[in-house]
C-alpha cells in the first residue's frame, strides 16, 4: 500500500471516529490562540484554559497585554511552566501586533513566523483554525502517530514531518487531520502507556512501529 493510499484510509477513519475534533485551546479571537499555543508548550491545554481566564480578565485585548508589565504576565502564567520565557514572548508578540498590525493577527505564514515566540506549529495552527487555510500542525501527538502508523518512517524533527505529510495529505484535510490525531493520541494511541491497539480504528492498516 502506498503512503498516499494509507493516508486516505487513515483520514477517512479518523473523520468517522472524531467527526467534531477541533482545537482544545479556548479562544474567541486570533490573538488569544497565539497566547494559548505559546503557553501550551510543555503544558496541557486544560491547564492553559484555566490560566488564561485570569490573564484575559486582567488584559482583555492586545493593547492591554502589550502594555502590561512582563513580571505581571509571568505571575499569572507561571502555573503553565517556563513562566519567564513565555511571559517575555507573549509581551513581545503583543507589542508587535499592536505596533505593526493594528492589533490584528497577520494572515500570512511568514509574517506569523516572524512574531516573537511563534514557530511553525503555532503558525500552522493559526493558519488552519483562524484563517481556514491549508495547515499541518506537527505537535507531539502528530509526530508519534504518523511514525507509528507508517505515514512517515523514523522522522522526529517537526519540520521534516510536516514536509513529508504535505506530500501525502490533501491540503484541505491537513488541519482537521492533525486535530483528530491529537484526539486519537490522547484516547487510544497513547504515549505514556502501551497504545490500545485492540480498540483502534486503524488496527488493520497501522504498521505498528511502536
Amino acid at each position: 500500500m502506498t503512503k498516499e493510499k494509507l493516508a486516505e484510509i487513515v483520514i477517512d477513519r479518523l473523520k468517522k471516529e472524531y467527526p467534531d475534533a477541533e482545537c482544545s485551546l479556548d479562544y474567541d479571537q486570533a490573538w488569544k490562540l497565539l497566547v494559548g499555543v505559546r503557553l501550551a508548550a510543555q503544558c496541557t491545554d486544560a491547564r492553559v484554559n484555566v490560566v488564561v481566564e485570569e490573564l484575559y480578565a486582567k488584559y482583555p485585548d492586545v493593547d492591554a497585554l502589550a502594555e502590561a508589565d512582563v513580571a505581571d504576565i509571568e505571575a499569572i502564567v507561571r502555573p503553565c511552566g517556563l513562566g519567564k520565557s513565555k511571559a517575555r514572548d507573549i509581551s513581545a508578540c503583543m507589542k508587535v501586533l499592536k505596533e505593526e498590525y493594528g492589533g490584528r493577527v497577520p494572515e500570512d505564514f511568514k509574517a506569523l513566523l516572524a512574531l516573537p515566540g511563534v514557530g511553525r506549529k503555532s503558525a500552522n495552527l493559526i493558519m488552519g483554525d483562524v484563517f481556514g487555510k491549508p495547515a499541518i500542525v506537527t505537535d507531539t501527538h502528530c509526530i508519534r502517530l504518523v511514525n507509528r502508523i507508517g505515514l512517515v518512517e523514523g522522522i522526529k524533527d517537526p519540520k521534516k514531518v510536516e514536509m513529508a505529510l504535505w506530500k501525502i495529505i490533501p491540503p484541505e484535510e491537513g488541519s482537521s487531520f492533525c486535530h483528530r490525531l491529537v484526539y486519537h493520541g490522547r484516547e487510544v494511541c497513547t504515549a505514556r502507556t502501551a497504545p490500545f491497539c485492540e480498540r483502534c480504528c486503524l488496527a488493520d492498516v497501522c504498521r505498528k512501529q511502536i
